[in-house]
């Protein structure tokens, strides 16, 4: 047999961590390594194969696409794109009117980001800290914290980061030089916080009030994460610009960015361009993802989520520090040695991933049941005990 692990480290750039096993194989919410053992999926691939691994419903559809046209450039148009187009923008919101597709999330903001400032003609851009929004130089640019940031600085435009969840933070930097605000409705990869649940309303006021563009990005928290499509429709309000990503075609690489008649009329051809970005491979897919969320999906991840964080706030341990989220969007935060109980998870057979320095962070696949649920919990006891 051969040594994949070695390989893998050997020819690929050193930008990963190696967790230190090789999966071949993902059935349902399960992974199989190359000797056969199963682990209980608890990650979903960063949040992308929402309802598991090899979905009858979702491979079906890419299978039937995969052998009648895989991709086309945008100056074509296309059947699926189309329809994937018009369903998206139908479920999304009535105020927008145009997507934008990529191929990735990092691209749905780097997309975002040049179509505010040729939106406003301006460049100054307020993130938040603790935020990430991709690893590309635009959107490195109002990703926080010098982890990623400081081999590249001096980066791109004018970017002011502020508190997340404090609206006299963001009203006090705004000028008339302010083009945008991007923000996740809850911040992921910072450490699963979730502000007040008026937070976006008031956000929604003062770019109104001031004339600045709101962008928010979703990736993360859509297609149904937190227990509605979209996050901030809990809120009644809508973005200018709405970026999405991870989990919209159900396993296939895409990225989509939304935006509202304004913004679609002062994006002039040649703006931004994608040759893979729209495929009607991945188009399948997002069709096949939007049609398996439902009312009755949704109710169960708002329940089966709640259920997980009561669970993990009934654990009696020092070492926990915090548990928050939303739906199946979950963050432990622990006192210390947080990669170690990664590892003695993974070790267990369970898979979590980090987020921030010293949280553990849960995104289950919505197909994730009690079942599964209380044997992570358990496994943790132990493993904190």
């Amino acid at each position: 047999m051969k040594n994949y692990q070695f390989l893998q480290q050997k020819y690929l750039v050193n930008t990963y961590v190696n967790r230190g096993v090789t999966f071949i194989r993902g059935e349902g919410i399960y992974l199989y390594d190359e000797f056969g053992n199963k682990y209980l999926d608890m990650m979903s691939n960063y949040g992308v194969n929402i309802f598991g691994h090899v979905n009858k419903e979702i491979t079906e559809q890419i299978t039937k696409q995969l052998k009648t046209l895989t991709t086309l450039h945008g100056s074509f148009n296309n059947n699926k794109r189309a329809e994937a187009s018009e369903l998206l923008i139908k479920r999304c919101g009535l105020s927008y009117k145009f997507v934008y597709w990529s191929n990735s999330g990092a691209e749905a903001n780097e997309a975002a980001l040049k179509f505010a400032v040729a939106t406003t003609g301006k460049k100054k851009i307020i993130a938040c800290e603790n935020g990430y929004h991709g690893k590309t130089l635009g959107t490195l640019s109002v990703t926080a914290g010098e982890k990623y940031r400081k081999p590249f600085l001096p980066l791109l435009w004018n970017v002011i980061f502020i508190k997340h969840d404090n609206i006299e933070a963001l009203e006090k930097v705004i000028d008339k030089n302010t083009a945008a605000f991007i923000v996740e409705p809850i911040q992921g990869e910072g450490g699963i916080y979730v502000p007040d649940k008026n937070y976006l309303i008031k956000v929604r006021k003062i770019c109104d009030k001031h004339g600045v563009l709101l962008i928010v990005d979703e990736i993360q928290t859509g297609m149904g994460r937190t227990g509605s499509l979209l996050s901030i429709q809990k809120t009644g309000i809508e973005a200018d610009i709405l970026t999405l990503g991870k989990g919209l075609a159900g396993g296939i690489p895409v990225g989509a960015t939304l935006v509202n008649q304004k913004i679609g009329n002062a994006i002039f051809k040649g703006l931004h361009t994608s040759t893979f970005g729209g495929n009607p491979l991945a188009c399948a897919g997002v069709m096949a993802t939007l049609n398996k969320i439902d009312n009755k999906l949704l109710k169960h991840v708002t329940e089966i989520g709640s259920y997980f964080i009561n669970e993990l706030k009934s654990i009696k341990s020092s070492s926990i520090l915090d548990v928050r989220g939303q739906g199946l969007m979950i963050g432990v935060d622990v006192k210390e040695d947080r990669n170690g109980l990664l590892k003695k998870l993974q070790g267990e057979k369970i898979l979590a991933i980090p987020a921030g320095e010293t949280v553990v962070r849960f995104l289950p696949p919505f197909i994730v049941e009690k079942k599964h649920i209380d044997k992570t919990v358990d496994k943790l006891k132990q493993i904190l005990s």
